[in-house]
């Protein structure tokens, strides 16, 4: 049924939550496993305007990011390989909703799994959702989990 999961992560514990669901799908069906992480831009994610600091300063940002992105991604790549299942990576940059879907096509994705971190109300008016941006775009099956874990920990 599955071939290939997509599955994005943002770096946090609260985003790998799906990945034991993955890991089983992925042995039951005997799917390859594509780790996704969808970069923004410094100047969004920090709030820092990018016309404000030094070209060389924001470049050096997004290379270190970049290299950061492919070192966790890689972290989980080898952690599925070692347990028998295909997986591979990609990093993406843009939108994040926009940039999952348009992975998952390019990917030929089956599947797209990722944790919702479960925000209401204002929060999710101020910050978005991500998960709920896929659910409204996705033309293929989603999976998705309910993270319980509300804080903003990362690795």
């Amino acid at each position: 049924m599955y071939r290939k999961i997509l599955v994005p992560l943002d770096g946090s514990k609260r985003a790998e939550k799906i990945l034991a669901h993955v890991e089983e799908l992925a042995r039951l069906y005997d799917a390859k496993v594509i780790f996704l992480r969808v970069l923004e831009p410094p100047h969004v994610a920090s709030g820092i305007a990018r016309a404000s600091v030094a070209p060389a300063l924001y470049n050096r940002e997004l290379q270190r990011r970049k290299e950061d992105a492919v070192s966790y991604l890689a972290a989980w790549q080898g952690k599925f390989r070692e347990k028998g299942i295909a997986a591979g990576t990609r990093l993406e940059d843009g939108p994040i909703a926009e940039a999952i879907i348009g992975a998952a096509k390019r990917e030929g994705a089956d599947l797209i799994a990722l944790a919702s971190h479960g925000r209401t109300g204002l929060s999710q008016v101020f910050y978005g959702s991500v998960a709920a941006g896929v659910l409204h775009r996705a033309d293929r099956p989603l999976l998705l989990i309910r993270s319980q874990n509300h804080t903003q920990e990362t690795d």
